[in-house]
């Protein structure tokens, strides 16, 4: 692989320096161009350092000894990391007023871009106009994260830390063993409306199932993920379709058919009201609470797993339990007509937590997978279905 990194301003940008080390130990080249806002956070010499390589940070010195075009042909992929808004607003509207700009306007190679911001300045709608500008060209944006900031706020804005935006390039760039395939993946929550300010929903975080989909998309597969009301990030390189109930679920996995495999992670709501409120419930002094007639969700996982021509070839369904958790899911295997369960006990802190101790049920047998974080379980289901799917 050869990446040019783009270097901007942000406190973040010391993690480029990380970013770099892990490239390189994948067997990457790695060369770099520092913004003067870059400059204010890290130095040319330091990058120099990691990169092994002389770094440019000037345009027309660069124009006397290799050129920009030059520049902008070299590599396989731009990763601007981290992209400031005022760089992803020049991107966005074509201006090159330096080396940076000049050579992301020039370049034929896929770019990623990891933007890292004040959360105002990411919520901003110029700059979520910006964003949206970007991925329609087919810039490939990695997070941001939510999380602590420099300054003492929190919220989205963080920039990807060095591992995952590692992950991310290696997905934009493979010729992995799932590329040419399609997997449907479904994550999180779904929100049923009682009236227009209750839902019925559950604990789900959407983590696993947001890794999951970052793991295929690292094996190089084509990735749609259908999300329910996360916080999570938006794997990179990954196409996301937004909803909220598991109608809306339902909906989106059929209009992303067809595909190779479908992994159904969400942790969807069994039932829904029969009847939902137009208007806000209220509380009446004296009566009781009014009654919440319930009625059926549709079956996501064994609509998927149902026979017919778009039935994918590998259907995986999770079994969130809190006990017999083997037992139940070899039942749930056989009721829902799936190919896989994947099984964990959510009695403790599995949801929204970090980690995850699965037992993959297949018609050979049960695997027991030791307790993981939930990005390794991810990659070792990923790989699975690679070698499913061979």
């Amino acid at each position: 692989m050869r990446i040019l990194l783009v270097v901007s301003g942000s406190v973040a940008a010391y993690k480029a320096l990380e970013l770099t080390r892990l490239l390189r130990r994948d067997g990457a080249q790695v060369m770099a161009i520092l913004t003067a806002g870059g400059a204010r956070f890290v130095t040319r010499e330091a990058l120099a350092a990691i990169t092994g390589e002389r770094v440019h940070d000037d345009l027309w010195a660069a124009e006397a000894e290799i050129g920009h075009i030059r520049l902008a042909r070299w590599p396989d992929l731009v990763a601007v990391v981290p992209a400031s808004a005022d760089l992803m607003a020049k991107m966005a509207h074509g201006i090159a007023d330096d080396l940076a700009t000049c050579v992301l306007l020039a370049t034929r190679a896929k770019i990623l871009v990891a933007p890292a911001m004040n959360p105002a300045m990411w919520a901003h709608p110029a700059t979520q106009a910006n964003i949206a500008t970007l991925r329609a060209r087919g810039v490939v944006i990695a997070g941001p994260d939510d999380g602590p900031m420099a300054e003492p706020e929190s919220g989205p804005g963080r920039l990807v830390e060095p591992g995952a935006l590692r992950d991310a390039i290696h997905a934009v760039l493979s010729d992995g063993p799932l590329k040419g395939r399609h997997v449907i993946v479904t994550s999180g929550p779904t929100h049923e409306a009682i009236d227009p300010v209750r839902y019925i929903a559950n604990r789900s975080s959407g983590k696993q199932g947001h890794a999951i989909a970052a793991a295929l998309a690292a094996l190089g597969a084509r990735v749609t993920l259908v999300s329910g009301p996360v916080a999570q990030p938006d794997p990179p390189g990954v196409a996301v379709a937004r909803v909220e109930s598991a109608r809306d679920m339902l909906a989106a996995c059929e209009a992303a058919l067809p595909a190779d495999a479908a992994i159904c992670a969400a942790a969807v709501a069994d039932w829904r009201t029969a009847r939902e409120a137009t208007q806000k419930m209220k509380k009446v002094p004296g009566e009781p609470p009014p009654p919440l007639d319930l009625a059926l969700n549709p079956d996501i996982l064994a609509t998927l797993a149902a026979p017919g021509p778009r039935r994918p070839a590998l259907v995986v369904g999770f079994a969130a339990e809190t006990e017999a958790v083997v037992d139940n899911a070899i039942a749930k295997r056989a009721r829902k007509g799936c190919d896989w369960i994947v099984a964990n006990d959510v009695s403790g802190d599995v949801m929204g937590g970090a980690e995850n101790a699965v037992h993959l049920v297949t018609e050979a047998g049960v695997e027991d997978w030791p307790r993981l974080p939930k990005q390794d379980v991810a990659r070792r289901l990923a790989a699975r279905v690679a070698e499913a799917l061979a």
